[in-house]
């Protein structure tokens, strides 16, 4: 479990990001923050029509400032209604956490049990925090001569949109929405910046478009990347520019109370020794744009081998059941990509462990971002944590509620299919090691559960 940092002028607070721009990242992290990324998957055209309809107005009515703040605070409400979520899923648990440590022996030192809430309650995370995390929502457009200029997503639209700002000067608007999600205060802030383009030739622009930086942002081009070179000069803020300004953050930061020093990671400032990681014990190496979660590595264990988190790691085992006998019949399995650890066999959606959260709202984040597993439509029943020491898998164990059901989806790419596999099935998969080592007993915890509920 990840333990609360101090950092700054007071404890260190963790920060959620709605996006999954490397840039906006990236400034983050150079300024000593470590962001949690989530995506929110808004759609902006509807909530565009949906914020001038509100006003008596048409989408294209709106101002450029109008826009960005709208679809800033979209994206930052998304997020905040699954974080929400979790906390409400959180104070409903029931049943009990089944702590074992096999390092010790098992004859000497039997599996612990409390209770969940009891367990919840001794946690730090989202449910018992006074403040935090702060949760950012950023949306920027590009104007030239009035015109908004979005992302281009087609070569053709790109060439047009870069050939036109040649020599010429536009306005890069970027909008911000920061909430507290333990107290729901929020604040907005749109930046604004100048950017001028020098002189490029067409050449120039079809070797920048084939590169593929510009079809999917904001004006078709970027500052930090390979449209620098094209650029001449900015009036305003440079970091608004590639889509999140680091002033007008700080100034939100502290118009909601806090210092700034307080987002710091103090790994990441040097405060605090980071965890010693080793390398991927198969070498695995994920994806082009896989997104690196604070928390993401591997470290070497007192059981001699490597695990995954370095806050330990969690996922979610649901069963679903018989409409109406309650029996268990079904539990919903990922199977696993092939370049992840152990790829190619089935276990439950799952990974590692963000800063700032406890084993309950890692394992929901994660089976969120990977089977699309919604917090409203479970309800825990229990967990199982097999502790190491400095390091631990918790399985938490849960049931569809009561006129709900989970379809699952790939949200990402860390799935070859998700898929609801008959409990007499099971063992039949090539199942993840500790995953089918564990099952027998998760199979029983299970159907004991919902017989006696």
């Amino acid at each position: 479990m990840a333990a609360v940092r101090t950092g700054g002028n007071g404890e260190h607070v963790p920060f959620i990001l709605a996006s999954q721009s490397p840039s906006r990242q990236a400034l983050l992290v150079k300024a000593g923050i470590s962001p949690v990324i989530r995506k929110s998957h808004l759609d902006e055209p509807r909530a565009l029509e949906d914020a001038a309809r509100s006003r008596g107005l048409k989408a294209t009515d709106l101002s450029i400032e109008d826009r960005v703040s709208v679809l800033a605070a979209g994206k930052a409400d998304l997020i905040l209604h699954t974080l929400q979520s979790v906390v409400e899923t959180e104070h409903r648990v029931q049943g009990d956490l089944v702590v074992v440590r096999p390092l010790d022996g098992q004859a000497a030192c039997p599996a612990q049990v409390r209770p969940m809430q009891q367990a919840v309650r001794s946690w730090s995370g989202m449910a018992q925090a006074k403040v935090g995390p702060l949760l950012l929502g950023c949306d920027s457009l590009f104007t030239l001569d009035g015109r908004i200029l979005g992302k281009p997503h087609r070569p053709e639209i790109a060439m047009e949109r870069l050939m036109a700002m040649r020599g010429r000067t536009g306005t890069l608007v970027t909008g911000h929405c920061l909430i507290d999600v333990a107290t729901g205060r929020r604040v907005q802030g749109v930046s604004r910046a100048k950017v001028s383009f020098g002189h490029y030739d067409q050449a120039d622009m079809e070797a920048y478009i084939a590169s593929g930086e510009p079809l999917e942002v904001a004006g078709s081009f970027t500052l930090e990347g390979l449209g620098g070179a094209f650029i001449t000069g900015i009036e305003g803020d440079p970091s608004g520019v590639m889509g999140l300004s680091m002033p007008t953050l700080r100034s939100m930061v502290e118009e909601l109370g806090l210092h700034w020093a307080d987002l710091w990671d103090p790994v990441l400032v040097g405060a605090e020794e980071p965890v010693e990681t080793c390398a991927d014990p198969a070498g695995v190496v994920p994806p082009e744009g896989n997104v690196h979660q604070p928390g993401d590595g591997w470290v070497k264990c007192a059981c001699g081998k490597q695990h995954w988190g370095l806050n330990g790691a969690a996922g979610v085992l649901l069963a679903r059941r018989d409409k109406q006998t309650g029996a268990v019949t079904d539990v919903l399995l990922q199977h696993r990509a092939k370049w992840s650890a152990e790829g190619g066999t089935w276990g439950v959606p799952g990974g590692a462990i963000s800063d700032g959260e406890n084993p309950l709202e890692g394992g929901m984040r994660e089976s969120y971002e990977e089977a699309d597993i919604h917090p409203e439509d479970i309800q825990v029943v229990g967990s199982h944590r097999e502790d190491h020491g400095p390091w631990g898998y918790t399985t938490i164990l849960a049931f569809e509620r009561p006129g709900h059901r989970v379809s699952p989806h790939m949200n990402d790419d860390e799935s070859i299919e998700l898929a609801w596999v008959p409990v007499d099935q099971v063992d039949s998969r090539p199942l993840l090691g500790a995953f089918g080592q564990d099952w027998p007993n998760f199979r029983r915890r299970l159907e004991g559960l919902a017989a006696r509920n």
